[in-house]
């Protein structure tokens, strides 16, 4: 089945933070969405993200069309589904639930429309098992919050049709996303496993008493993590190489790194572990909550988006470079 309908109509499936960031992710793009949710509060809880993640989606830029006006709240899932073109799936992560709700969605959406997962780890095959239009099923799992990190990990299952994975690709990147194909289903995808990665090595050298919790932050927020915020690690290697780019880099840096590797920590999560980091962090948040942290970070985030979009636009300026953006009016 050819997956190339125009997508106007969004259903979101599932209203808690990220169905919830969706939404108002599509709302910015001026498309339509209709979202549903079982819980008692889901629809003010929803309407109140919305009307909070405007002003960054401001800042970000709206593109022709955008209004809040355009949310239409539905509790009947079959009848939210109705008349969608694409449905964004934003359930509890645990498999059984999953395969049920994606039959119950498979059989509600009309069967030309893509159906794309948000979920961090279950993998596509695993969900489209029990659907009988699977070829139209697929992971397109965003980063929180989705309003503003651009990064979109999109990945089929056995029975996903590649039609359907590039009209997911394309879409996103339409609406001012960063869309990466993954050619392989893994538990956890890409970003959360170098994440994980990561972080692995910053437990390891805190349970060595190399640094303070406090101390391992900085190490990356204010020295490499700066830098993959500008471009990532491969092409950070090429600037490395020097003049020789990434072939010196690789003719006499990557065994020494390669050595590096063979020391890095595999470190035992122990309960002192969990304490010494619980108490870093405390200690390095002060008397800042949860919430004051994320809106200090979405701030940063959002002025950071706005330079390199801006940065990025200069640089292509008069080049005849073309390249997926965020619209603005």
């Amino acid at each position: 089945m050819p997956f190339d309908k125009p997508i106007r109509r969004v259903a979101i499936v599932g209203t808690g933070v990220i169905g919830a960031s969706w939404a108002a992710q599509y709302l910015a793009r001026g498309i339509d969405v209709i979202a549903t949710d079982p819980a008692p509060d889901a629809e003010i809880n929803l309407r109140k993200y919305v009307d909070e993640a405007w002003e960054q989606l401001e800042a970000i830029g709206l593109s022709p069309g955008a209004s809040r006006d355009r949310l239409t709240f539905i509790r009947d899932m079959k009848e939210a589904l109705a008349g969608a073109d694409f449905v964004q799936e934003n359930a509890p992560e645990r498999p059984e639930f999953k395969i049920k709700l994606f039959a119950d969605i498979d059989a509600a959406a009309p069967t030309d429309s893509l159906i794309a997962s948000s979920s961090s780890g279950i993998t596509p095959s695993v969900m489209q098992s029990s659907c009988k239009h699977p070829e139209r099923v697929l992971v397109g799992h965003p980063f929180n919050p989705p309003h503003i990190i651009p990064l979109v990990e999109v990945v089929g299952g056995a029975k996903t049709a590649p039609e359907a994975i590039q009209q997911a690709m394309a879409f996103y990147a339409a609406i001012g996303k960063k869309p990466i194909r993954l050619h392989k289903e893994l538990n956890g995808h890409v970003g959360n496993r170098l994440q994980a990665a990561l972080y692995r090595e910053v437990a390891y050298l805190i349970s060595q008493g190399v640094l303070s919790v406090a101390d391992a932050d900085d190490a990356v927020s204010w020295g490499p993590g700066l830098r993959w915020g500008v471009m990532g690690p491969s092409l950070q290697w090429h600037l490395g190489g020097g003049p020789g780019g990434i072939n010196h880099f690789m003719e006499h840096l990557m065994d020494p790194l390669g050595g590096m590797w063979k020391t890095l920590g595999n470190p035992e999560v122990t309960p002192e572990l969990k304490r010494t980091i619980t108490d870093g962090v405390l200690q390095e948040a002060g008397d800042r909550s949860v919430e004051q942290l994320a809106r200090e970070e979405n701030a940063l985030l959002v002025a950071l988006l706005r330079l390199r979009i801006h940065a990025v636009d200069g640089m292509t300026s008069g080049t005849g470079e073309e390249r997926p953006r965020v619209p603005t009016s």
